[in-house]
């Protein structure tokens, strides 16, 4: 049986590679934009959370009246409104949606407006401690303004 060994040089190749390989990831997905109210530690809250999950995040402060026509005009029914609202790659995203279901929902592309959380349920991202999460349900937002469970967490 041959022996392989591996020399620094490939050594090195490899460890870079492996060292890149998160940044890549980051580079693949698209980008997401969040428009929140001024002071909202929850929204903050959520854009690190997604910075943590390695998406690449802008956001933008608006208040009131404007904040919610932003909602209006991506499509989020008024009943579902949250505290803040996303936008990656043609989809909205409305509340503490968890990063988990926004990278299902780009690789799935289904035809609908987004996702939302209501309400702003604790232990859901940017809502405190997963630990000790109440059970809520991430809706899929329908082009008819209809909803429908995208995914549900129990809770913990």
């Amino acid at each position: 049986m041959k022996e392989y060994r591996i020399g620094r040089r490939e050594f090195l190749l490899a460890a870079t590679a492996l060292a890149i390989a998160p940044a890549a990831r980051a580079e693949e997905e698209p980008p997401i934009h969040v428009v929140k109210g001024r002071g909202c530690e929850c929204c903050d809250a959520w854009v690190d959370y997604l910075r943590e999950q390695r998406f690449t995040v802008t956001d933008e402060v608006s208040m009131g009246t404007l904040l919610i026509r932003f909602k209006m005009d991506q499509g989020i029914p008024a009943k579902v409104f949250s505290c803040h609202t996303g936008t990656v790659d043609g989809y909205a995203l409305e509340g503490h949606v968890p990063a988990a279901d926004i990278r299902r929902l780009l690789d799935e592309r289904p035809d609908a407006v987004g996702l939302a959380v209501p309400g702003m349920p604790y232990g859901s991202p940017g809502m405190g401690s997963e630990d000790n999460r109440d059970a809520y349900d991430v809706l899929l937002v329908r082009r008819d303004g209809s909803l429908e469970v995208y995914s549900s967490y129990p809770a913990a």
